[in-house]
């Protein structure tokens, strides 16, 4: 299984804007096209297209300059296409998106946010290293990696 991240282009985006969660997850996660429409309009936004063997199969997306804040990397969206959930994919792609964030000279932080009641989502970021620091203003649940 060969799992890489794509640029968003004119090539992938609908496909990307077509994928959806079951009802049971698609309440924790905007959906890739409204992300897409976000990254268009906020230049510091990163989306990118997760491919398996080849095919576009998930989304990403991140902000090179969390809160305004120089060196503060922020992990907006992480999503796998419902029928290829649970093979793999969303962990390797975080482990790319990782390294190319670690890989920016300036990162000295990573943060991602999600409900605290998404006890999926709690686990498996804290596998990744990720730790849990606070409530956002929005009710989310903030954790943090730092360089």
């Amino acid at each position: 299984m060969d799992v890489t991240l794509e640029f968003v282009t004119i090539d992938n985006f609908e496909v990307l804007m077509d994928m959806d969660l079951p009802p049971g997850q698609a309440q924790f996660l905007a959906s890739n096209a409204y992300s897409i429409a976000q990254a268009h309009y906020y230049a510091d936004w990163r989306p990118r297209a997760i491919y398996c063997d080849g095919s576009p199969v998930g989304f990403a997306l991140y902000d090179v300059k969390g809160n305004d804040e120089p060196g503060h990397y922020a992990i907006y969206r992480l999503m796998v296409d419902y029928p290829r959930q649970n093979q793999g994919i969303g962990r390797r792609a975080m482990e790319l998106l990782l390294s190319e964030i670690r890989g920016c000279k300036d990162a000295r932080r990573i943060t991602i946010c999600y409900k605290p009641d998404n006890a999926t989502a709690r686990g498996f970021y804290a596998s990744l290293g990720f730790i849990e620091t606070d409530i956002d203003e929005l009710g989310e649940m903030v954790a943090e990696i730092l360089l």
